[in-house]
């Protein structure tokens, strides 16, 4: 029996109300489960506004430990109820640590455990080293119900090497939560179009599919560079070519959602040879090397 995975991904905008944004992405979840999705992809810190626009000590009250988090403990149960594995963005408290951390929930509603951001942003608009520790966890693979299932986090998406450790680890689909949008030191820079490139190319180096989930709309900041950050959604599905199967625009809300058949995937990632003929001999020398 051929094995298939249906996946979605969720695009839209946040406010400041916790539980009003996790009914919001309740109620896509379950638009994109009736449509048949078996996995489904909010977004980044989905829960709140993307709050590392600013260093402000207000935020780390707002991060739990990762079972006790409000977002896990609300979709928990609608997993279970509507048989869908959800990967949940979260911000994590663990003693006096905070993350940027993922919760996998498989379709039972079991908690598969947690993954924790590796690649850690700090610039304009995105001051993440104030709010999160480097992960922990390493990478992960998630062997759900539907599949096996690589998550990265936001920045995560721009590092090759994250997408083929995943890969390597057995993964049959990648997934990155992301929260980006404006660059505030400088209006005219757009990473809409490379944002994108950069996940396809990982796409098409892994034979593997890749979606990529983005919030949408304006998030008001007092003293922000043109009143706060504007978020450029183009959430998109690409399949193992890199080619866009689902995609939507800047400003769209909605779900972005495709089906592949994980079999045939197999096969032609084994067909086209690029886990084969890796060269480890030589890029162990590279391991430690700085330059001169």
């Amino acid at each position: 029996m051929t094995r298939t995975l249906k996946v979605a991904a969720i695009q839209t905008s946040y406010g400041e109300d916790m539980a009003a944004n996790i009914d919001k992405t309740k109620g896509f979840i379950g638009a994109a489960a009736a449509q048949g999705a078996q996995v489904i992809l909010p977004s980044e810190l989905f829960q709140g506004p993307y709050f590392c626009v600013a260093q402000e000590e207000r935020w780390f009250s707002t991060a739990y430990p990762w079972r006790e988090h409000p977002a896990v403990t609300e979709l928990q149960p609608l997993a279970k109820e509507l048989g869908v594995v959800i990967p949940v963005s979260i911000y994590e408290r663990e003693g006096p640590h905070y993350f940027n951390s993922l919760v996998m929930i498989d379709a039972d509603g079991a908690l598969m455990g947690v993954y924790r951001k590796s690649h850690i942003p700090d610039g304009p608009g995105y001051m993440e080293k104030y709010y999160f520790r480097p992960g922990d966890t390493g990478f992960k693979v998630w062997d759900t119900r539907f599949g096996r299932i690589g998550v990265g986090i936001c920045w995560d998406q721009w590092y090759p090497e994250c997408a083929r450790a995943m890969t390597l680890m057995g993964a049959e689909i990648l997934l990155y939560p992301t929260a980006i949008g404006s660059e505030p030191h400088d209006p005219t820079l757009d990473t809409a179009a490379p944002w994108r490139r950069a996940m396809q190319g990982h796409a098409v180096s892994n034979v593997i599919p890749v979606v990529g989930a983005n919030r949408t709309g304006f998030e008001p900041w007092a003293g922000y560079p043109n009143g706060g950050q504007q978020f450029y959604g183009s959430s998109f599905i690409a399949d193992h070519r890199g080619d866009l199967v689902s995609a939507l625009g800047r400003e769209d809300e909605g779900i972005v959602q495709a089906e592949f058949d994980l079999d045939f995937l197999q096969t032609h990632r084994a067909a086209w040879g690029f886990f084969r003929d890796r060269r480890t001999d030589l890029y162990g020398a590279l391991v430690g090397q700085r330059p001169a």
